[in-house]
């Protein structure tokens, strides 16, 4: 099964960049793992709300291949303990999922197309933090859930 975590403009702060390829480095012993970027709108200052989220609604949609399994990284998602999302991804490793795509949408969220296309939903958390640095916890979290799934000793109850 191959993982990519598809997400709207690119990281910029250095140190999130750092953090974000060391766990995909940790990743690579486990699955099969890319980040893919949906560019950035240009003139979104001039855009509304709606107009943003529409756009970018697009460009995710057209980033997507027949048979994915499509996640949305959503705060209205299923919430999940380390553990039962390591179970969660077990699962889809199980039923062969060809391709797993975790999608973090732009700062207004996700169009409606984009809710309608998606699978599921998940929430890593009821606070709220910013779209570079979800990407960090997102993929921190993955690699827990390899390192359960494989009883390594990164994760402590």
């Amino acid at each position: 099964m191959r993982i990519t975590l598809l997400v709207v403009g690119r990281t910029v702060d250095t140190n999130i960049i750092a953090g974000i390829n060391d766990y995909v480095k940790r990743l690579s012993h486990f699955a099969q793992f890319d980040m893919e970027i949906v560019p950035e709108l240009k003139n979104a200052k001039k855009l509304s709300e709606a107009q943003q989220k529409e756009m970018e609604g697009e460009l995710i949609l057209k980033s997507l291949q027949a048979g994915d399994r499509i996640v949305l990284l959503d705060e209205g998602g299923k919430e999940f303990r380390s553990t039962e999302f390591a179970s969660w991804v077990e699962h889809k490793q199980n039923i062969s999922t060809k391709r797993l795509v975790f999608i973090v949408g732009g700062p207004y969220g996700f169009a409606p197309k984009v809710y309608d296309a998606a699978h599921e939903k998940l929430s890593l958390s009821k606070m709220t933090f910013s779209h570079q640095m979800i990407r960090l916890l997102f993929v921190e979290q993955l690699y827990r859930a390899y390192t359960i799934i494989n009883h390594l000793p990164y994760h402590h109850e």
